[in-house]
């Protein structure tokens, strides 16, 4: 008797993070790339470390990896030299002394308080204590009241808790400080800083040895994470919103060059820091078009993944009853002309972790997804060619878990591992082992998020941000036109491409939290100025006002959660 096939399940985990180096100053203006490696991505290397039969494909984008390599370098440089830290809420754990100005002064107390409240903050008895001291201190008034002692032992907290879980567990350090809970001395927080350190640089190494002995396939985004089907053609936005306001510019110059140049960038940081090529693409927000894939097939990748929604919509404009029906989804496809086969998500499965799992205990959410997938690999009865894929961001969902995810993800990698209608893989197994793809006469453009580009595109202020964009470009066509430097020809590709990356555009718009929405406005302009610097060109005077007129949503805004793709 010929045993039955069981249902290859591929859990993809997307790792990104937009530059917030500064160009010009060198420090960090937000923390987030550092805060995600010591909790998210350790935890997720730990937990396919601690389960050998466990199978995952980790994303990367290459201007996060690079972000890592350069934290982790000037962590080092300064504990073995005495060198700056690079980021300003960091070097709270190192000797420099604290800022007498109150406005510096409230800013680093109101940066230890962005943290996910239930989860992160009241989970710790001496946090909830300091945090709740600090909010009546956090005006320019009140700070002054804030001693040096109180910011550091905030500061300490603030990073025990952006901690991964299993480093909670098992990090001797990290049970002495919490048994402490506060007083911290310099040595101790020197401690803390060298944990940080060797956490945040081991962070490549760990998913490298993981993919090396065959646990994790490792795949990439485009370089600095753009939309490329609108830096390709911003026409295509209105393939799914056909009323679209388009920006004032009708595309943006050059973009089918810059977006190969991404794709070619991305291919040769990763290979520098893996060893090895990719074989698969999650482009950026699983952002596709038809020219999308075509640029991705003739870059060599056997594989690219976006939502299932694009699989609907795309399936609509040929076939509408195949849009349909349920056996049309769960399986790769192969688009017409293109050397390439095209993974979908399994949208409802995977927004169950992403939105829904955060509030359920860890073992009954583990348990509810796999029965999930049981029911889908009875109804395909055997069939060879399905193959369901669970794709997110594998980054900001924990912080709302209890325990960053743990029990979840433990049970969940367990229950998987070991089920009998449900192989564990990766996307090149599942091509490897013969699963075939369909035929995919026609793409329509678009993103995991709702099958649209709407994300980046149409707001009033997402167009403005584009036209400047488009503006900053044409300067610095003029220029590259009659520049014989090569440094500066090199520096300016460079920082053009952080310019373009998709995270300015996505948190334009009042529906997004007020603070968030005001931090990246920032950013972006900063961005772009320093682009103009690099150009040698006066920056225009409309880069000195927000983009951005609405006031956003008056949801806080510290942490950001963002939609659960990535």
């Amino acid at each position: 008797m010929t045993p039955v096939a069981r249902l290859p399940v591929v859990l993809l985990w997307h790792m990104h993070q937009p530059q917030y180096r500064d160009a010009i100053t060198g420090q960090y203006t937000l923390p987030w790339t550092y805060l995600h490696a010591i909790k998210d991505y350790t935890d997720m290397a730990a937990h396919l470390e601690a389960n050998a039969a466990a199978r995952a494909v980790v994303n990367f984008s290459p201007v996060l990896l690079e972000q890592l390599e350069d934290i982790a370098a000037r962590i080092g440089a300064h504990l073995t030299g005495g060198a700056p830290l690079p980021d300003p809420v960091l070097a709270l754990l190192g000797p420099d002394p604290l800022p007498t100005e109150a406005a510096p002064r409230l800013a680093l107390l109101k940066a230890c308080l962005r943290a996910q409240r239930k989860q992160m903050i009241e989970r710790f008895g001496p946090y909830l204590e300091l945090a709740t001291i600090a909010d009546t201190l956090a005006t320019p008034e009140r700070v002054t009241y804030a001693s040096d002692q109180f910011i550091h032992d905030l500061a300490v907290w603030y990073h025990l808790a952006w901690l991964g879980e299993t480093v909670r567990r098992t990090d001797p350090l990290v049970a002495r400080l919490t048994e402490r809970g506060r007083d911290f001395s310099a040595a101790q927080r020197r401690e803390l800083l060298e944990l940080i350190g060797t956490l945040v640089a081991r962070v490549i190494p760990r998913f490298r040895a993981l993919a090396e002995r065959g646990q994790c396939e490792l795949s990439v985004t485009p370089y600095a994470h753009p939309i490329v089907p609108l830096l390709i053609d911003f026409r295509s936005a209105r393939d799914t919103v056909p009323s679209m306001t388009l920006p004032e510019h009708a595309a943006y110059p050059g973009g089918a060059q810059r977006a190969a140049w991404h794709v070619a960038e991305s291919l040769r940081v990763f290979t520098r820091l893996f060893g090895r090529r990719p074989a698969g693409c999650w482009p950026s927000e699983g952002a596709i078009s038809a020219a999308t894939l075509e640029l991705l097939g003739t870059q060599g990748f056997r594989w690219a993944a976006s939502g299932g929604a694009v699989l609907r919509n795309s399936l609509a404009l040929s076939d509408p009853q195949a849009a349909d029906e349920a056996r049309s989804y769960n399986r790769p496809y192969r688009p017409s002309g293109i050397p390439l086969n095209c993974f979908f998500r399994d949208d409802n499965l995977s927004d169950l972790i992403g939105f829904t799992y955060a509030t359920w205990h860890g073992d009954d959410a583990a348990h509810n997804l796999v029965n999930e997938l049981t029911q889908l690999a009875r109804g395909y009865d055997g069939e060879r060619n399905h193959a369901v894929l669970i794709a997110l961001d594998g980054e900001n969902a924990w912080e709302h878990f209890p325990f960053n995810g743990y029990y979840f993800l433990r049970a969940l990698y367990g229950l998987l591992a070991n089920h009998p209608l449900i192989e564990l893989t990766t996307l090149s197994a599942c091509l490897a082992r013969g699963v075939q793809s369909a035929p995919l006469p026609r793409v329509a453009a678009g993103s995991w998020v709702h099958g649209t580009l709407a994300t980046w595109m149409g707001d009033p202020a997402k167009n403005r941000a584009w036209d400047l964009l488009c503006d900053a470009k044409e300067a610095f066509d003029r220029v590259m036109a009659v520049s014989g430097d090569a440094a500066q020809r090199e520096a300016a590709g460079r920082h053009l491409a952080l310019c373009e990356s998709s995270d300015w555009f996505w948190w334009f718009g009042d529906y997004n939290p007020a603070e968030s929405v005001s931090q990246f406005d920032r950013l972006y302009r900063r961005q772009l100025v320093t682009l103009y610097q690099r150009l040698g060109l006066a920056a225009p005077a409309s880069l000195a006002q927000p983009i951005s007129t609405g006031q956003g949503s008056p949801e806080h805004g510290g942490v950001m959660r963002r939609a659960s793709a990535g």
